[in-house]
């Protein structure tokens, strides 16, 4: 459908979401059918995992008691649990694994690896407790200590370089603003979409901007959801979306996510289990000609009556827009299938 601009547009849902905030979930413009619940543990594995620093930049690590990688090093991680908050998993993790009570800062990463699990990376502060010695060794951990990032340490795995460089980068400069879940129930894992278009590059205060609307009929007309791809649960939704909504030119587009705006979830708050185990994931796309060439004033045509584009005229949700999409200022994502 050709861009245009409904009257009953309510454009506050849009600035809430880049500022972090929830929206209900109530609705999928993309999914299968039926529409299955997720369950923790059964069908979805979320791991947390805590970079936390001291006075000196030492990171905290804790010396791993499982017995396939016993005596090794790693950051304080492990899997949530049911009936937790993303961030109640991640303190009761360096509780168990490092003896300390830490308080989440704000999420500095968030990975995917493939159906197998997604993590959530926290920079975290420590508020109390002691550090765990070698005396109080259990299942946990045989131990934990401060680490300098350059004395031989022997890891467990050196993907938690890329980690503690980010939360390290975070430190020293946050490139976005702090955060951290919203606590708002959601029963699969899904995407709510900012999809924009501009009629010029980013960095041209004058382009045109444009972002991608559905309805469901009953809600009016606000930002798309759809439901993530098996494979690629964070990074591929916005793909299948264009290609859905235009399958004529999706060949000649290119879909960019940029990063994460918010994440909702809920630890269930009494309902009825499995039922709010889903998360919801507020994800930044942008879509443009593939090829380099210049881009037209106009954004691409959509073929599916659900959707259509809405010109954004309010000059400081505009500004905001683009100003994330010129500093990138996201929560990054990145896939690793």
């Amino acid at each position: 459908m050709e861009g245009r601009d409904p009257e009953d547009l309510d454009l506050e849902p849009v600035q809430k979401v880049l500022l972090g905030e929830g929206l209900e979930v109530k609705c999928f413009h993309s999914a299968p059918e039926p529409v299955t619940p997720v369950v923790l543990r059964k069908t979805a594995c979320y791991i947390v995992s805590a970079v936390v620093f001291n006075s000196k930049n030492e990171v905290l690590m804790v010396q791993e008691a499982k017995q396939q990688c016993f005596g090794r090093w790693y950051l304080p991680a492990g899997r949530m649990e049911e009936g937790e908050s993303i961030t109640q998993a991640l303190q009761r993790e360096v509780r168990e694994e490092a003896g300390l009570e830490v308080e989440p800062k704000s999420l500095v990463l968030v990975e995917e690896q493939g159906t197998q699990w997604i993590r959530f990376t926290f920079l975290a502060a420590v508020t109390g407790g002691t550090l765990k010695t070698e005396a109080q060794a259990d299942a946990e951990s045989l131990q934990a200590s401060w680490w300098d990032r350059e004395s031989p340490l022997p890891l467990r795995g050196r993907d938690i370089l890329p980690l503690i460089d980010v939360g390290l980068q975070y430190l020293k400069r946050a490139p976005y603003p702090a955060l951290l879940p919203v606590a708002m129930p959601c029963s699969v894992i899904c995407q709510r979409l900012l999809l924009v278009f501009t009629g010029g590059r980013p960095d041209n205060p004058g382009a045109d901007l444009w972002i991608l609307l559905g309805s469901d009929g009953d809600f009016g007309r606000h930002l798309p959801i759809t439901l993530a791809v098996k494979r690629h649960p964070v990074t591929w939704a916005a793909q299948r979306l264009v290609q859905e909504c235009m399958p004529s030119i999706c060949n000649q587009l290119y879909v960019h996510t940029w990063g994460i705006l918010g994440v909702q979830h809920s630890a269930g708050n009494g309902c009825m289990a499995g039922s709010t185990d889903g998360i919801c994931f507020n994800t930044l796309v942008s879509v443009e000609l593939a090829g380099g060439g210049e881009p037209a004033g106009r954004p691409p045509s959509v073929e599916i009556q659900t959707f259509t584009w809405h010109r954004v005229e309010d000059q400081d949700l505009r500004g905001l827009i683009l100003q994330r999409l010129r500093g990138g200022a996201s929560l990054p994502v990145h896939s690793l299938y």
